[in-house]
């Protein structure tokens, strides 16, 4: 009988552990399910409006670059400065890449020049006025939002060497409504790329508050164009915070002052990886950027001492009235340990 009863718990233990397994099994399905479900697109408006704001009219055809302009001379001057141009060399059969034009930017062109001839624009001029293409049907790329204006470009560029465009997309930029266009200028000359003198005023545009740290007492020599803000930051996105080239402050900042960099045998505790705890990195109204003057800097860390072994009002002062790095010079780091055999940072 007691055989019977321990035979019959452990058939209900089997089918109870099945009927779990078939729930945990069930579980997993539903999960996946749901997984699939988010995975599938929802665009906010119908596919067909995406295509026409990116691709224009979907009704019309292109015609290439010397079909747009065979009857209008309006434009030669911008077509000469586009064809000299990094873009416009692409155009080239030998050049083995996509073929960029006109229409890869604005759309197809066969509405726009439609019923436009040599003779029409001849006759428009000789009575005064200017018979131009009808703009209404190319793409709006003025008042496109900023996300789409940069997919216009990033068409074509996320597919370059490159490799820091691919970090643009959603990155800081574009999340503050940054497009391409508001840097680049495609029309301004054969030259595309934005000129060192001009990316700081490019820059500080926007950058309101760093304009104003680059006009305190010591700062980095950008306003004298010495360096750029490209000279620390790349403006089309990093890994690193801040848009640094490199991975971390320390390697950008010794970058230039290598002479900070170490590694040292006595090195500045937890400073040593991250300059801007002490410095500034735009601008300060205190000496060599930084953020509070000496010898109160130092004092958040360290504890204030007599600079004299005299004990008098006058002499005790000295702490809090001496810059510590004229004692402490090597204040970064040291090879050379100090009379007391520790690193104190003198020599």
């Amino acid at each position: 009988m007691k055989k019977n009863r321990s035979r019959i718990f452990i058939e209900e233990n089997k089918m109870g552990s099945t009927q779990k397994m078939f729930i945990l099994f069930l579980l997993f399905v539903i999960s996946i399910a749901g997984c699939e479900t988010l995975k599938e697109s929802k665009p906010i408006m119908p596919i067909d409006e995406y295509e026409k704001m990116l691709m224009g009219r979907l009704d019309a055809n292109y015609i290439g670059t010397d079909s747009c302009l065979a009857a209008c001379h309006y434009h030669d001057k911008i077509r000469n400065d586009f064809d000299a141009s990094t873009m416009g060399s692409q155009l080239s059969a030998k050049s083995h890449v996509p073929l960029v034009n006109c229409e890869s930017c604005h759309g197809p062109g066969s509405l726009a020049v439609e019923g436009i001839t040599t003779e029409s624009v001849e006759k428009a001029a000789a009575e005064g006025y200017f018979a131009s293409c009808k703009y209404d049907t190319f793409i709006d790329l003025k008042n496109l939002p900023a996300v789409a204006k940069n997919l216009v470009c990033l068409k074509c560029h996320t597919e370059n060497a490159t490799f820091n465009l691919h970090s643009f997309n959603q990155g800081v930029r574009e999340m503050n409504d940054v497009s391409c266009f508001d840097c680049h200028n495609l029309h301004a000359g054969a030259v595309l790329i934005t000129e060192p003198q001009d990316i700081n005023d490019m820059c500080l545009k926007c950058h309101e508050l760093v304009k104003a740290e680059f006009m305190l007492p010591s700062r980095h020599p950008l306003p004298e164009n010495k360096m750029f803000c490209t000279s620390c930051h790349d403006a089309h996105g990093t890994i690193s915070e801040g848009l640094l080239h490199e991975d971390t402050i320390k390697e950008t900042c010794t970058g230039c002052h290598g002479e900070k960099e170490g590694p040292f045998v006595f090195e500045h505790a937890d400073t040593n990886e991250d300059c801007t705890i002490c410095h500034s990195s735009h601008g300060s109204v205190n000496n060599n950027l930084l953020k509070i003057s000496e010898p109160f800097l130092c004092m958040q860390c360290h504890g204030g001492h007599r600079t004299s072994s005299s004990s008098t009002t006058v002499d005790s002062k000295g702490a809090y009235y001496t810059r510590c790095t004229d004692c402490h010079s090597q204040i970064h780091g040291t090879d050379l340990p100090s009379t007391s055999g520790g690193g104190l940072f003198i020599n």
